[in-house]
């Protein structure tokens, strides 16, 4: 017997949730900001492409492989606080290959300078406008 299939759940951007499925694990900035970092390839195609905002801000290790962040901007702030900045840069160093690399460049965006050609494997993205930051990653044990 085959089970029929709904329609998919809701989405929640706040939460990091696609369509009912979790694309991240969420944490929460010193400046008390939404941070989610995307789990997987797909994950992070999803994060960055179908659940952030324009305004939304978005970070990821400089030529290597690892996680998406993104950083909730529902004010449409011009930047994030540094703290804020700093800690999501440092989460995309923790969660990336270059981990224990000690200080790590991180490139910083707006999500809506971040695009993804057709043809693109998962995880690849391509951006219009961005800084670099030099970070110490960041390694949580538990996301809030």
């Amino acid at each position: 017997m085959v089970e029929a299939k709904g329609p998919p759940g809701p989405s929640d951007p706040e939460q990091g949730v696609w369509q009912g499925r979790s694309v991240a694990r969420r944490f929460v900035s010193p400046d008390g900001w939404t941070v989610l970092v995307g789990r997987t390839a797909e994950d992070n195609d999803v994060l960055s492409i179908q659940l952030a905002s324009p305004p939304d801000f978005w970070y990821h290790v400089a030529g290597q492989p690892g996680s998406h962040v993104v950083v909730r901007n529902p004010e449409r702030a011009d930047r994030p606080p540094r703290d804020t900045e700093r800690f999501a840069a440092g989460l995309a160093a923790g969660f990336s290959s270059a981990r224990r690399g000690g200080r790590v460049a991180v490139h910083a965006a707006r999500c809506e300078d971040v695009g993804k050609p057709r043809g693109l494997a998962p995880g690849k993205v391509t951006l219009r406008r961005y800084r670099t930051l030099q970070v110490e990653p960041i390694r949580p044990t538990e996301p809030e």
